[in-house]
């Protein structure tokens, strides 16, 4: 328990709350989730720090729970990034194989990968992720696994995840005001999706759908595949305004309006159904329709999920993901919000829970926890288990700098393709 290397921390920074979990990495054993930390943040708006001082406070709160549940000491941590400007591309790396007999070496992998980085970069940007997906050599196409084969071109293909560097700055001097070192920054898609899809929805075809309180995210994959990420500039909190505004009530008594009573199917809600709000807030007067209420879920809710449905027909899977939507986030919390999703994107959905943990289970079993058992997956499926002990490595493999540790970075990421 002393040795601090054996721990991983992950910090989700969200619009309304901060989330961190310390987890101890034990071999060959699921992660065993040792503390939890949850409170409120109002120093971000849409996925970007606003207000620093704010955020430097809720992460430091969130961080000085889960060391009192654990009995570790924190000090350096993987942080998640969203926000709209969160922007997706493919990306291509061809290279000559180097061996005068044409044999693929993990160091031709590596070369792939790296130039595959050379892509141009708004000046407001920078990399978060580097994602090789598959590699063609000569003409064969689709190889997961090129090392060993022999060939004269090598070509990989993969994505590419940039994130907006004052939001990333700002995000690393909240850790720094914390005295916390920054081990790597994943982006909140792909961490809500390492977490709540398994390998045959990834297969299959599928749509992630973060529904964050700032803004909500969409990630597919077809074929264990990304080929698709977007950040929408609308998320849950954005329900609860509009209730505050149909009630005239405060955003306070909304929340639990909709946490309370809510649902985004009006239609089976009896008309003569009543909120006393006075039961909410005793500082609040007045009934109000609870059919009323759903009205006003559900016309943004369908915004959402409309929104959702224009980017699957710009890429051409509308109604063609077989293993359909999967919701996370606080939002999937929402009663109807799975039979709303079936109705507009025509397409199976279910609410996605985090995978399987060992030790505090209980406090990181729903839908709001996706990003951090994530982020905490994504970290031990992009680095060699032999590694473990040099955690503080782990940020190069995050982040995209693959040239670090090229070779054994290579052969960890084959190891999640093969059976």
């Amino acid at each position: 328990m002393n040795n601090k290397e054996s721990y991983i921390v992950t910090i989700d920074v969200g619009s309304s709350a901060v989330r961190t979990i310390i987890a101890q990495i034990v071999e060959e054993q699921k992660p065993r989730i040792v503390g939890v930390g949850v409170v409120p943040n109002t120093g971000m708006r849409r996925g970007v720090v606003v207000e620093i001082e704010e955020t430097v406070s809720a992460i430091g709160k969130s961080v000085e729970m889960a060391e009192l549940h654990s009995g570790v000491q924190v000090d350096s941590a993987f942080i998640s990034v969203g926000g709209e400007d969160l922007e997706f591309q493919e990306i291509t790396g061809v290279v000559a194989v180097g061996r005068a007999d044409g044999e693929v070496s993990p160091s031709d992998a590596e070369r792939a990968i790296e130039a595959a980085q050379a892509i141009n970069i708004p000046l407001n940007k920078e990399i978060i992720h580097i994602i090789p997906q598959k590699f063609k050599l000569d003409d064969q196409e689709s190889v997961k696994d090129p090392i060993g084969m022999n060939g004269v071109r090598l070509e990989m293909t993969g994505v590419a995840v940039l994130g907006l560097s004052a939001n990333i700055k700002h995000l690393t001097r909240c850790l720094e005001n914390n005295e916390i070192d920054i081990d790597g920054i994943i982006a909140i898609p792909i961490a809500a999706a390492q977490s709540a899809l398994n390998k045959r929805q990834r297969e299959l075809g599928s749509v992630l759908i973060e529904l964050g309180a700032g803004t909500t995210s969409l990630i597919v994959y077809e074929e264990q595949e990304i080929i698709d990420m977007k950040v929408i500039p609308i998320g849950m909190s954005y329900v609860t305004n509009d209730i505050a505004i149909g009630l005239r009530t405060s955003v306070d008594v909304a929340e639990k309006v909709k946490l309370k009573y809510g649902s985004a199917l009006p239609r089976e809600i009896n008309k003569n159904d009543k909120i006393n709000l006075a039961e909410l807030d005793e500082s609040e007067e007045g009934v109000v329709s609870r059919r009323y209420v759903a009205e006003i879920i559900e016309a943004r809710m369908e915004e959402v999920f409309n929104f959702v449905e224009k980017e699957l027909k710009r890429i051409e899977r509308s109604a063609l993901l077989p293993a359909g939507a999967i919701l996370s986030g606080g939002g999937a919390y929402v009663h109807g919000a799975v039979d709303l999703t079936k109705d507009i994107l025509r397409l199976p959905a279910q609410i996605g829970f985090p995978a399987e943990m060992s030790g505090l289970v209980d406090k990181v079993d729903g839908p709001s926890f996706n990003v951090s058992i994530g982020m905490l997956l994504w970290v031990l499926d992009n680095q060699d288990n032999s590694e473990m002990e040099e955690k503080k490595n782990l940020k190069f493999h995050i982040s995209g700098d693959l040239t670090k540790k090229g070779t054994e970075m290579v052969k960890g990421w084959f190891k999640r393709f093969l059976p």
